[in-house]
């Protein structure tokens, strides 16, 4: 058996995103030696990235999107009944961020509200909970925010990972509609690969100590401490490359979605290295999978959505999109979608 799922009578009515304003730009990053800043990008693509002040959250770029795009849409928020968080990078350890965004923007007390603690695939996987809570119409109108304050996690010193994370929040605002084009999934799940990516120390299996902080030199050079994302380059490069096609293929038989008439394909901007592999082997058209990633960076739980609005022409026209989110867990999930031509697609937000 395979995790496949099915929503109908869902749309997706509108999409935001918000970035910091600050910028810093790879070519700059000091602790590139010679010639190593071109490499990077080469092999990235991340010219460069958005970086949030001192004190600005995830929460804080979710909710300057979800703001704008609550006015595009001239939603009453009285009717918002349901408000999912997804981020690796909550406000605090308890309670949960969805409970105090859902005061912040002026929600209801019947709202709805959750957090999903995952990174690469979590829109993916938040977009399934979301259908899945508004398809029988006893919730009518919902809005899904992802977001990461990625910088924060990757240690400056570390110039493998550092140069390659950015900041951002996205909402995606969802309501019932009868008759709507079904919301299609495929997941799946390996945690045998939970240390492919990971933070150490900082939850309960390792809490902080005082050697939490003491910065280490791995065996190929890289300075990092024991808060910050460990990842394994090769074991993530093997599985994205193995995994995501694998999820595609799987979506589009199961549902016998046709390749051609898609109009975007839009991955988790991991690297633009791994992308385009499996771009390749899936033997798609370059017009057809989009990247925020010079730009913005790979931003996590977000990247899916800030491509949708940065990288897509989504307005005015009607839109057959696949989504594949893939990373930290190991978790993967595809998913297939329609987009109307009354879409709200918002102006980039900057804080």
């Amino acid at each position: 058996m395979m995790a496949f799922l099915e929503f109908k009578n869902v749309r997706i009515s509108g999409i935001s995103a918000g970035v910091p304003k600050h910028v810093e730009y790879n070519q700059d990053y000091p602790y590139f030696e010679e010639g190593e800043a071109e490499k990077y990008i080469a092999s990235t693509s991340v010219r460069e990235r958005r970086i949030a002040d001192p004190g600005v959250c995830s929460s804080d770029l979710c909710l300057s999107a979800a703001e704008r795009l609550i006015k595009d849409l001239g939603w009453d928020k009285s009717e918002i009944e349901c408000l999912l968080f997804v981020s690796q990078t909550a406000d605090y350890i308890l309670p949960a961020t969805a409970c105090i965004l859902q005061e912040r923007l002026g929600l209801p007390e019947s709202c709805y509200a959750m957090d999903i603690s995952l990174g690469c695939s979590g829109w993916v996987y938040g977009l399934s909970v979301i259908t899945s809570l508004l398809s029988s119409g006893q919730i009518k109108k919902g809005l899904l925010l992802s977001g990461e304050i990625c910088h924060l996690q990757s240690s400056p010193l570390d110039k493998s990972a550092y140069p390659l994370f950015g900041d951002a929040g996205t909402a995606t605002a969802l309501e019932y509609q009868e008759g709507y084009e079904p919301v299609r999934f495929h997941f799946s799940t390996d945690g045998s690969g939970y240390e492919a990516i990971i933070i150490r120390d900082g939850g309960y299996r390792h809490p902080f100590d005082n050697q939490s902080l003491d910065v280490y030199t791995t065996p190929e050079g890289l300075r990092r401490t024991r808060l910050n994302t460990e990842m394994d380059g090769m074991s993530v490069f093997s599985f994205g490359i193995t995994k995501a096609p694998q999820s595609f293929n799987l979506l589009m038989e199961r549902f016998s979605l046709d390749w051609e008439s898609l109009d975007y394909f839009v991955m988790h901007q991991a690297n633009y290295f791994m992308n385009n592999k499996i771009r390749k082997k899936l033997k798609l058209p370059e017009e057809k999978v989009p990247y925020s990633m010079p730009l913005f960076g790979n931003t996590s739980s977000a990247s899916i959505p800030l491509t949708l609005v940065t990288a897509c022409s989504l307005r005015t026209r009607r839109s057959k999109i696949a989504v594949c989110g893939f990373g930290v867990g190991l978790s993967w999930g595809t998913g297939y979608f329609e987009l109307d031509e009354n879409v709200m697609i918002s102006d980039l937000v900057e804080i």
